[in-house]
């Protein structure tokens, strides 16, 4: 039997003698249990600690492994759970802007475009996390790599110094900046709610689009990937605004690829399903809308890293995405087709 270590899958854990042994007592002293781990059985047993939005500390990961180890911490072998590869000099020469860039689908993004070759002009509204981004970054690229940009998608003088950060060219954009709403139906959902999950997830991606277009058109190129969800092709994912705000990402993918589609621009979307990014939901979630929606969530069948989805928004940015335009790139473990 294989060694497990931190990255080995939770699957493989569970169905170790040993490890299912460990993972079960430590979820027992909380009171739960492995079949709370089904949808995650896929991912390395390392992203528990993201999963879990601060309640489980590096030190439980490394206690585990040293308990099936004869307490120590193994080097990893090749194998086990799926594992970044990041192809060298795939973006070399090309500026692209990600936001959303500090944490989440957005870092990991940004990051594997850096460590690819390219320059990345990272927008957050978080100065301190971008600041760590390029700190983290700076070890592995040529300075200059990570141009952080501190701001707002929904404010045009923001979207303006985005521009302006990126210089002459801007060869791709990824649109991932975005915030949950409180799982609400229709009747209950309040303006405040609306109006915040609208303009950061749908008018935000209008107006940077809308901003580098010119500049892809004047280049006879650039590659643009929206963010939108599992939400945006279904009803049954999550609240009103949220579902509204992604299905209104696929209408803009679609109309841009169209309308552009004669002058070297591509644009398509990614929709994802279950992530472990930790993105905060809002206080005061609906009773209703979450109750509505739970059996149809609990019916995930994967959650990805933030790393998997960063895999497949990269391939459509990147000039591997050649002659794909208008796709909406369901990155969602199967979940669309159940």
């Amino acid at each position: 039997m294989s060694t497990l270590t931190a990255h080995s899958s939770i699957g493989d854990w569970l169905d170790h003698p040993e490890g299912g042994a460990a993972i079960r007592a430590m979820l027992a002293q909380s009171g739960g249990g492995a079949d709370s781990l089904t949808p995650v059985r896929a991912l390395p047993l390392q992203q528990l600690v993201a999963l879990s939005q601060g309640q489980m500390p590096q030190s439980v990961v490394d206690d585990l492994v040293r308990s099936v180890n004869g307490g120590e911490i193994p080097e990893d072998a090749e194998g086990g759970a799926w594992r970044e590869r990041v192809t060298g000099g795939r973006f070399d020469g090309k500026t692209v802007i990600v936001t959303g860039a500090a944490s989440g689908i957005g870092r990991a993004t940004a990051s594997r475009i850096v460590r690819e070759g390219g320059r990345v002009v990272a927008v957050d509204i978080s100065a301190e996390k971008l600041a760590e981004l390029a700190s983290e970054l700076a070890s592995v690229a040529p300075e200059g790599s990570v141009v952080p940009v501190a701001g707002d998608v929904t404010k045009q003088s923001d979207i303006d110094r985005i521009v302006a950060a990126a210089g002459e060219r801007i060869d791709g954009l990824a649109n991932i900046a975005g915030v949950n709403d409180d799982s609400s139906p229709i009747h209950e959902t309040s303006d405040e709610i609306w109006d915040r999950v609208i303009g950061i997830n749908l008018t935000g991606v209008f107006k940077l689009t809308r901003a580098v277009v010119p500049m892809m058109r004047a280049a006879g190129a650039g590659s643009i990937v929206n963010i939108s969800s599992e939400a945006g092709i279904r009803g049954n994912a999550s609240g009103n605004a949220y579902t509204a705000s992604k299905h209104g990402v696929i209408g803009l993918t679609k109309s841009a690829a169209f309308m552009y589609a004669t002058e070297g621009l591509r644009v398509n979307a990614v929709a994802p399903g279950g992530v472990a990014t930790g993105i905060p939901f809002p206080a005061n979630v609906s009773a209703f809308g979450s109750g509505r929606l739970k059996p149809f969530q609990d019916a995930i069948p994967s959650v990805a890293t933030a790393e998997q989805l960063a895999a497949s928004i990269t391939f459509l940015l990147s000039d591997d995405g050649v002659n794909i335009n208008g796709a909406i790139l369901t990155s969602d473990g199967g979940w669309s087709v159940q």
